[in-house]
């Protein structure tokens, strides 16, 4: 897990939110793929429909439910066990692990959650988690950041106060958000991207109806009082800065006492 390929997240972002924005749900397209086998058993897990401590299907229920292969099945099999999610026995069967034993850290987990109908728990740990790691990683990064790394994030709050679409404007957010975690030189921290980027996601899901103007100002502004407290390199002010921005992003997503 982490982000070694910035660009391949952000790809994935901006498809994911395109999907939303021009279907208004998320879409999945059958295949004999061990990936949609994944993505249907891991998503079903997370939303509750095979509780902890029950059984998912037999091998060959499963083959016949998603038309693939047996191979294909242990395939899937594995990459969830590796997730956290289930855990096979012999002679038993495959039973679902109980939430707090998953890989929360694991982007499909994170990204499995925003498909939740009323994900309002995963909502409040995430941004709790955000509370802990990004202030501290502008902290850092306004007593590491040269010129030109905060010459970037500047350049990231234009185009984010150019944003035309919710879409462009979600990557922006994201992009700059990943930019800070970088600045901080702690590699633990910029490994911790993929849940930024859920967040945001998820954002942009409770958004999509609002009127993007109706926020954009003021996510600029918040945005750009973080880049000057890091160019300024005054770690207390980044630190203020941030917690702002994550605070302000959660009472959107969860309205009532933050």
């Amino acid at each position: 897990m982490g982000n070694d390929n910035p660009k391949k997240n952000r790809d994935w972002l901006r498809t994911a939110i395109m999907t939303v924005a021009a279907s208004g749900s998320p879409s999945a397209r059958a295949s004999n793929h061990t990936h949609f086998v994944v993505d249907q058993i891991g998503r079903a897990i997370v939303a509750g429909e095979y509780p902890a401590d029950t059984m998912i299907p037999l091998d060959p229920d499963l083959c016949e439910m998603f038309d693939v292969s047996r191979t294909v099945v242990r395939e899937a099999k594995k990459t969830l066990a590796a997730k956290g999610l289930i855990q096979s026995k012999a002679k038993v069967g495959t039973h679902v692990r109980r939430s707090d034993e998953w890989n929360m850290f694991d982007e499909d987990v994170l990204r499995w959650h925003t498909s939740v109908k009323n994900p309002g728990r995963f909502y409040d740990e995430l941004f709790e988690i955000r509370l802990i790691f990004e202030p501290a990683a502008a902290a850092a990064a306004a007593r590491r950041a040269n010129e030109v790394d905060c010459n970037l994030l500047f350049d990231l709050c234009d185009r984010l106060a150019g944003a035309t679409s919710r879409a462009d404007f979600a990557v922006a957010d994201y992009e700059f958000h990943h930019h800070v975690l970088k600045l901080s030189g702690n590699r633990f921290l910029h490994s911790l991207g993929d849940m930024v980027q859920t967040a945001l996601y998820s954002l942009f899901l409770i958004e999509a109806q609002e009127n993007l103007l109706a926020i954009k100002a003021e996510v600029v502004r918040n945005h750009r009082d973080i880049a000057k407290a890091i160019a300024s390199g005054v770690p207390e002010a980044a630190h203020t800065a941030m917690l702002k921005v994550i605070r302000e992003g959660h009472a959107r997503a969860n309205p009532g006492p933050a």
